[in-house]
């Protein structure tokens, strides 16, 4: 994997998770990001000998149809909670994960904003 893949993966990322309100992205002690909503994770990248992965917060249901999915997998160690990971996304991947990356935003967010954000995303 490139490192201009990993740039791109990176600048996917922020550009979704930093326009929903009051998200912040946060550096780890290895120098992976998390993107938080008050201190609570709810996206994270991270390497492996495979590549670069997302993962990000999910129900078990969700998790569920994800894993019979070809390109997604248990994330390692927080899987069990419902975390779900993505290894070196395609293109065509990030309409799916955009959606994805909302609903663990809305999983991690209080109760306050989770009700501004519905009532601002009805259809």
């Amino acid at each position: 994997m490139t490192s201009q893949t990993k740039a791109d993966m990176l600048k996917n990322a922020r550009t979704i998770c930093l326009a929903l309100p009051e998200a912040a992205e946060h550096i780890d002690g290895f120098g992976h990001a998390a993107f938080q909503i008050n201190g609570k994770s709810f996206v994270r990248l991270g390497e492996s000998e495979e590549g670069t992965t997302l993962s990000f917060k999910s129900d078990q249901e969700t998790q569920v149809l994800l894993l019979q999915k070809e390109q997604f997998f248990k994330t390692p160690y927080i899987g069990r909670h419902g975390w779900v990971s993505i290894r070196n996304p395609r293109n065509e991947d990030w309409e799916e994960l955009t959606e994805l990356i909302q609903e663990a935003y809305l999983r991690a967010a209080p109760k306050r904003m989770v009700k501004e954000w519905t009532q601002q995303h009805r259809k």
